[in-house]
């Protein structure tokens, strides 16, 4: 699936709820279910800086395709961060490098997130794109 039609889908996935509270709760159930990053993996390499909390990326490429894992210690954003990583992942590097994860300010997150969180996201974003940047260039 490209990026516009990952992105088309995580809007008509998030868009329903009423309010940004229900949106909220609605990602924070979603990290409850999300996979855990192993404990060995939680090194200070995969952190992404300006986080309110712990939050840990690893990018990987296979066959030309990008793929991200990612964990945190805070449920809300390791909803966010995973609704990120969902929406990049499978995507050439080239496609991540040029693509924008807008779709959370599309449906009314970024809007409502502390200025510590929206900075980690945009770090975690930057991360991502940087990763695929140099990947693309391989």
């Amino acid at each position: 699936m490209d990026l516009a039609a990952q992105r088309a889908r995580l809007i008509a996935e998030l868009e329903p709820f009423a309010d940004h509270h229900e949106r909220f709760q609605y990602v924070i159930d979603r990290a409850k279910t999300a996979p855990s990053l192993p404990a060995e993996l939680k090194l200070d390499t995969f952190l992404i800086e300006g986080c309110t909390s712990n939050l840990w990326l690893i990018p990987t490429i296979e066959n030309g395709v990008c793929h991200f894992r990612c964990d945190a210690d805070s449920l809300i954003t390791k909803g966010i961060a995973s609704l990120v990583c969902e929406f990049y992942e499978g995507a050439t590097a080239a496609e991540v490098a040029a693509t924008d994860a807008d779709f959370l300010a599309t449906v009314g997150i970024t809007q409502h997130l502390s200025p510590n969180r929206r900075n980690g996201l945009a770090n975690l974003v930057g991360k991502i794109r940087a990763f695929a940047k140099v990947a693309a260039q391989s």
